[in-house]
């Protein structure tokens, strides 16, 4: 598509491929030139707005008009609330959206003046913070001028776009937080794809505008040609823009004035996203969204109520779209008030609330009245691209550091994921210890892998292997957008790799003034396999590689994503520095002196297609000749491979063996090749 662009008259662009439909009326070129420039179309005379320097925000004119539906017999009983707002704040990964929810707790006194709060605080998971990903939604709430709002920090990462698109279903607006350097990024473009298709009013928040090389003008088109790439109605189009510094704390109507605070932000909340539309008379209805489970509570589920009232001890009929359904208690109900769970007695429509007592209860299940209630659509989301086989570790140090280590421990545990994992799928393997596990990306499922570490399971995972589709006879393959963001001394390098892996480029730019370039491919998943290190070690740490999943495409033909082969002890026992030395001249190492290794145990990478055996645990000789001093050795530092590292390295007939305190490679013995 062609970009429009601004011109040094003022006048805004527009090539004829990218203009929506009705796109010929002035009030289409007016409106959306006024709101490029960070002008209002309040009235006939469009003004420009300006947010005042001090915490007496002016009246914002919120440029989002409300989608004019056809009024049915049942939008006539339905009702707006005023007093409640619910949002989710959708991002790319790392632009900034969880540092800017610290800053809105803040900035409402959520906390006491004296307590002290950690940085990101709504990634309360470990893995959360040591990555410094959203993994899991969270809901918390905030008060604002007498009204409720209603956020929910979302995941940003792609293979984590089940959590996104089952939230989208509690909400009625989203805020769209973009990056003032990178602007749209793969994963934006996939949760305003769902938002626009649910409807949702859309605020867009361009965020980290103190960066030195901020470019708000571009980010703001980028943002509108995605809007229209997305087929947005007009409404939709005609989004409201707010400039914001998360860290700072600080927001406003045009990047040069900021307020001092978040206030312009709030006010924009209020003015440019509905209140939930409700059915308050009618009979109870709840779609369950998510579920949490706590040791004395047991299953918590998590919804918006669309109609009629909830109260604690109330009896209820659980739903799902079959129509079948089953009675249940309310034992407790709660409220999500500032940054927890409050207790509450009654519910009304609208508001988004916890309900314990129903131990059974799933994703996707409707809470209904006992006597009337029915079932609410399922929720649907889409389907996994990638799978692995799960299976019990066979290894010689099988149980030294587990403590669940049996089939049916692994079972049970992969099934229960499933329960609020609704992306994910596990079917039973080839044998009875083998299960085949499902998901959006090899993240998705090393997160799952990474916790059942934790927990303190022990198994064995296989390579990841792309799931395909056949059609007509034909083999459809799944196909991702990939964006590369990578300085221009290192260019040739990635883009000779990518093309390797069957990659096609649709997109070159510039970024910035750092000398970055971004380049866009559309590649096979499997081409992605192993991809993220390849890339590193090609750009000497520096490039920065995003996907989300774009279609099933035809099959792109065999392709090599790894060109060396592997080092495996020949041996097993303690390995030595005599050993290690002369081994480290046929490749890289694994391993360093003084660790425990057995046989098939995959210790470094060949230097050479095809796998070596060799002795890593070979003592040096005694003799009986006397030297005046040890020969000393200089040893390479050995890779240090982590989890995600191991899982792109290991091929067909590889394995990796998780336990709580390691992680090794190993050759799988069921399809053990000779070594050459």
């Amino acid at each position: 598509m062609e970009k429009m662009a601004l011109t040094s008259q003022n006048t805004l662009l527009f090539s004829s491929t990218s203009l929506p439909k009705n796109s010929s009326s002035p009030l289409f070129f007016s409106k959306h030139r006024n709101k490029l420039f960070g002008l209002s179309l309040s009235s006939s005379k469009p003004t420009l707005r300006i947010a005042s320097r001090n915490n007496n925000i002016n009246p914002i004119k919120c440029s989002v008009s409300e989608v004019t539906e056809p009024i049915t017999e049942e939008k006539r009983k339905l009702m707006r609330r005023a007093d409640i707002r619910n949002i989710a704040i959708v991002a790319h990964v790392d632009h900034g959206k969880t540092t800017l929810v610290d800053a809105m707790l803040k900035q409402t006194k959520v906390f006491r003046d004296n307590q002290t709060v950690q940085e990101r605080i709504m990634d309360s998971n470990d893995l959360e913070r040591e990555r410094g990903i959203t993994i899991l939604s969270k809901n918390t709430s905030v008060t604002y001028k007498d009204a409720k709002i209603n956020i929910i920090d979302t995941p940003g990462h792609s293979d984590f776009g089940g959590e996104v698109e089952r939230i989208l279903n509690m909400v009625e607006g989203i805020l769209l937080v973009v990056d003032s350097v990178e602007g749209p990024m793969p994963q934006t473009r996939f949760v305003l794809k769902k938002a626009l298709e649910f409807g949702h009013a859309v605020v867009v928040v361009v965020n980290k505008i103190d960066r030195s090389s901020a470019r708000p003008e571009f980010v703001v088109n980028s943002t509108f040609e995605l809007f229209i790439e997305l087929n947005a109605t007009d409404e939709q189009c005609d989004f409201q823009v707010i400039y914001a510094s998360g860290i700072k704390g600080k927001a406003g109507l045009s990047p040069e004035n900021l307020a001092e605070d978040l206030g312009p932000l709030f006010e924009t909340i209020m003015r440019c996203i509905p209140g939930p539309r409700i059915d308050k008379d009618g009979s109870l209805q709840m779609l369950v969204t998510s579920t949490e489970y706590e040791g004395h509570k047991g299953r918590i589920a998590i919804g918006r109520l669309e109609a009629g009232v909830l109260e604690k001890g109330m009896e209820v009929k659980v739903c799902t779209s079959e129509d079948s359904c089953r009675y249940a208690r309310v034992s407790e109900l709660y409220v999500y008030e500032k940054f927890f769970r409050v207790p509450a007695d009654r519910v009304e429509a609208g508001d988004i609330c916890a309900v314990c007592g129903i131990s059974d209860i799933q994703i996707g299940e409707t809470i209904a009245d006992k006597l009337t209630g029915k079932a609410l659509p399922s929720i649907k989301v889409e389907e996994p691209t990638v799978k692995m086989a799960f299976a019990i570790n066979t290894s010689p140090f099988v149980g030294r550091e587990g403590k669940y280590v049996t089939s049916r421990n692994l079972r049970d545990r992969l099934y229960r994921e499933l329960e609020r994992n609704l992306a994910m799928k596990v079917e039973d393997g080839e044998t009875a210890d083998t299960f085949i596990v499902s998901g959006r990306g090899t993240l998705h499922i090393t997160i799952l892998i990474e916790n059942m570490r934790r927990e303190g399971y022990e198994f064995m995972v296989g390579p990841p292997k792309v799931i395909n589709k056949k059609v007509n006879d034909k083999v459809l393959e799944p196909y991702e957008i990939a964006t590369v963001e990578v300085p221009e001394e290192h260019m040739g390098a990635v883009v000779e790799l990518l093309g390797k892996r069957r990659g096609q480029m649709f997109d070159m730019q510039g970024v910035g003034s750092e000398g970055t370039t971004l380049v866009k491919y559309k590649i096979p998943t499997r081409g992605l396999l192993g991809l993220r290190n390849a890339i590193l070690t090609a750009s000497r740490g520096t490039a920065i590689l995003n996907t989300v999943f774009d279609c099933y495409g035809p099959w792109a033909g065999d392709m090599s994503t790894r060109d060396l082969g592997s080092l495996v002890a020949f041996e097993g026992g303690t390995s030595t520095s005599y050993a290690i030395a002369s081994s480290q001249e046929r490749g890289q190492m694994f391993i360093a002196p003084g660790t425990e290794v057995y046989k098939g145990q995959i210790i470094g990478i060949h230097q050479r297609p095809g796998d070596l055996a060799l002795n890593v645990c070979k003592k040096k000789a005694a003799t009986n000749i006397r030297s005046n001093k040890e020969q000393s050795v200089i040893l390479d530092t050995p890779l240090d491979y982590s989890l995600d590292d191991c899982i792109e390295y290991i091929q067909e007939d590889e394995l990796v063996e998780i336990t709580p305190q390691s992680i090794r490679m190993s050759k799988n013995p069921k399809l053990a090749k000779k070594g050459r």
